[in-house]
Order: C-alpha cells, then sequence, then structure tokens
C-alpha cells in the first residue's frame, strides 16, 4: 500500500489537479502519470448537464474512434447458420445460437459485444435480465441488431464503441491506451465528445458538458477545459 501512496503523489506532483487543460495537454500528462506495469487503458468521463430519469434526456449513441481503442474485442454473433458463417469470416471470436443462448441464460457473459440478426431476437430478448445489466444486450440504436453482421463485426473490432449516461449523469468510454501517442488519444477524445455535442438533447438546460476528465488505470484524473468543446 506504502509503494502505490507513493506513486500517487509522485503522479499527483506531476500537474495541477485544480487546473484545466487542453486535450491534448491532458492526454499528455496522463502518458506521463499512467504508471502499471501493463499497458493501462485510458479512460474519458463526462459530466453533463441532462437528467437521466427523463426519457428526453438519456444520452446514448455510437462512435467510431479514428485510433481504434487498443484493446482486443471479443465478439459474439448469434444468428442463423448462414449469418454464423458470415460473421466468423468476418473476424467474429464466436458465433451460433441455440448453446450460446443457453451458456447465456446459465450465466456465462465471457464476452464483450453480442451482435444478432433481427429473426433471433425473440430468443435473445429472453436473455435480458442477464444482459441488460452487463451493457451486452443488442440494440438496434447501436448497429448490434442488423442483417449485415460482417459490418457489424468489422466496426466493433475497428474501434466502435458504444455509450450511455449513468444515473449520474456521467458518460464513461474507452479512448485507447496508455502506450497510444498523445495526439492520438486527443483525436478519440475528440471524436466522443463531438459526437456528444451532436446528442445534446433539447430539453436539456444550463450547460451541457458540465466536466471532462481523463485518467489511466489507476492514475489521477487530469481535467479538460470545456470551453475547447464547441456546444
Amino acid at each position: 500500500m506504502s509503494t502505490l501512496t507513493k506513486k500517487r503523489k509522485e503522479a499527483l506532483a506531476k500537474f495541477d489537479v485544480t487546473k484545466v487543460y487542453s486535450l491534448q495537454e491532458a492526454t499528455e500528462i496522463v502518458k506521463q502519470v499512467s504508471t502499471t506495469k501493463f499497458d493501462a487503458t485510458v479512460d474519458i468521463a463526462v459530466r453533463l448537464g441532462v437528467d437521466p430519469k427523463k426519457s428526453t434526456e438519456m444520452v446514448r449513441g455510437v462512435v467510431s474512434l479514428p485510433h481504434g481503442t487498443g484493446r482486443a474485442v471479443n465478439v459474439l454473433v448469434l444468428a442463423d447458420p448462414a449469418k454464423c458463417e458470415e460473421a466468423l469470416a468476418a473476424g467474429a471470436d464466436m458465433a451460433g445460437l441455440d448453446e450460446y443462448i443457453e451458456k447465456i441464460k446459465g450465466g456465462w457473459t465471457a464476452v464483450d459485444v453480442i451482435i444478432c440478426t433481427p429473426a433471433v431476437m425473440a430468443k435473445v430478448g429472453a436473455l435480458g435480465r442477464v444482459l441488460g445489466p452487463r451493457g451486452l444486450m443488442p440494440n438496434p440504436k447501436t448497429g448490434t441488431v442488423t442483417m449485415d453482421v460482417a459490418k457489424a463485426v468489422n466496426e466493433v473490432k475497428a474501434g466502435k464503441i458504444d455509450f450511455k449516461v449513468d444515473k449520474a449523469g456521467v458518460i464513461h468510454a474507452v479512448i485507447g491506451k496508455a502506450s497510444f501517442d498523445a495526439t492520438k488519444l486527443s483525436e478519440n477524445a475528440h471524436e466522443i465528445l463531438q459526437t456528444l455535442v451532436k446528442l445534446k438533447p433539447s430539453t436539456a438546460k444550463g450547460a451541457y458538458i458540465k466536466s471532462i476528465s481523463i485518467s489511466s488505470t489507476m492514475s489521477p484524473g487530469v481535467l479538460v477545459d470545456t470551453r475547447t468543446v464547441a456546444v
């Protein structure tokens, strides 16, 4: 514990936690203060001026990161045999239907993204209790319920992610790895922020983007100047 405390102090000494930085500056700082022995994941947290309890202010969307997430994404496709062959050829890690539905009913969720065709949604819908809380439920709005499973697999593998505002009004999303160049992290973050701006609910009052913070696994958060984002 003392080692972690020492590392934390060293990290905090490298920047001013009360100051706001540009996206580029923030990503450069995060790279400097990332001290894990493994290639840490870098995240962005955006606090929005919305009330998630109101259906009209539920912010949810998808974005394709220009430089990907830097992590391997395990994709399962639930479909008929012909579409499963198409999915596997496109790079899906697993594909099938009834056998995976039974595994999921039993609590198995060792997958990052699930894609399915509209024809099997009746079966997949019954898995909502298991998949919903884990954010794995396929949804047409995020492109994970589609006839073009090959395209969906390719997009997810290339860095397409979906996000949803939580109960506290915060969006959390991955923008890459600590090994990424700071400019690539900045450009990925910028893509997410611009997507959020486009999704601003018409009923949202006051400041829409209230705060932005970027951090890596176990690192302190670095505040980003919200004025750098056009709303």
